[in-house]
């Protein structure tokens, strides 16, 4: 008799072949990737992260490398939501069959619920992920997913212009991450996607000055994975909503602890950049896995460990 293996997993209820997700901004707008395998196979992708207006990004150079991880700071590098609707999505189309989770940045609230309010037209978008790491520039810069205030009103705003299932992505930088995803849950929100790069630094000792010419940028990598499965674990006890866990995965045995923690599904990030095949194998990888440990139905493990 031949083992049957479910991997399908249900987000706010579209239901996906696989948990595996590559994270917006590792896999751009998924055809650079189409050309090396059929990106088909994945359960989805988030796009490069989309702002109302194009962004140049941070000056060079954006990215240092650490043990078990990297530092980047792109700075939502992207050509404006206009040009993503017009070129970015219809040239998705010919290589993806499937519809994408499209991640949303803004510096201002009118910024977000206007981007989110344009994507939420687009046939292709299952679910608006708001990512809430950015700058609020009326707020002196702070980002608005360290204010558990902030993040509802973000959360609420975005759901008033929307009819698609919106995901906040949250900071990992922040004293007590639960509170955050709380509010956001509480104003609205249908799931969080959690967590978003740790904040690091590198100093060249040559030069004895940083490498990133922002000084300081995203960590992300597997050496953030524990704190990613920590911090999933936290929030799957206080909320109701699904969880998309990222942070460090880089395996199919990644993809199991971190459904265990509470995770519907996952996103693959720095490990698409180490290696373009990552996500494909953790894809290919699941049902061995899954034998291995006696699971037949990916979905019957979210939270398994509680």
């Amino acid at each position: 008799m031949v083992m049957e293996f479910n991997t399908k997993v249900n987000l706010s209820g579209w239901e996906i072949d696989n948990p595996v997700i590559p994270a917006s901004g590792t896999f751009g707008y998924g055809y650079e990737f189409a050309e090396i395998y059929d990106i088909n196979c994945l359960g989805s992708f988030s796009i490069k992260g989309t702002t109302l207006e194009p962004r140049f990004g941070n000056p060079t150079p954006r990215i240092a490398e650490c043990e078990r991880g990297l530092i980047n700071s792109v700075g939502l590098q992207n050509p404006g939501v206009e040009a993503v609707i017009a070129h970015e999505l219809p040239m998705l189309k010919k290589v993806f069959n499937k519809k994408v989770v499209a991640n949303v940045s803004g510096f201002s609230i009118e910024e977000y619920a206007k981007t989110c309010a344009m994507l939420d037209k687009e046939e292709q978008v299952a679910i608006l992920e708001v990512n809430i790491s950015c700058p609020n520039v009326h707020n002196g810069g702070m980002a608005f997913g360290t204010d558990a205030k902030a993040a509802a009103e973000v959360t609420a705003a975005v759901k008033e212009v929307t009819k698609k299932p919106v995901y906040l992505k949250l900071s990992p930088n922040v004293t007590d991450i639960v509170s955050i995803a709380k509010a956001c849950e509480d104003a609205g929100a249908d799931g969080i996607s959690m967590i978003n790069t740790l904040l690091g630094m590198r100093i060249d000792l040559r030069s004895k000055k940083p490498v990133v010419a922002n000084k300081m940028g995203g960590f992300s990598g597997p050496a953030i994975f524990p704190v990613a499965v920590r911090m999933v674990y936290q929030v799957y006890e206080a909320v109701k909503c699904p969880i998309i866990g990222m942070g460090g995965i880089s395996t199919a045995e990644d993809v199991i602890e971190m459904m265990l923690a509470g995770a519907t599904a996952i996103e693959v990030g720095a490990a698409n950049l180490v290696d373009p095949f990552a996500s494909r194998d953790i894809v290919n990888n699941l049902p061995a896995v899954m034998k291995k440990y006696g699971i037949t139905n990916l979905s019957d493990i979210i939270g398994g460990a509680h």
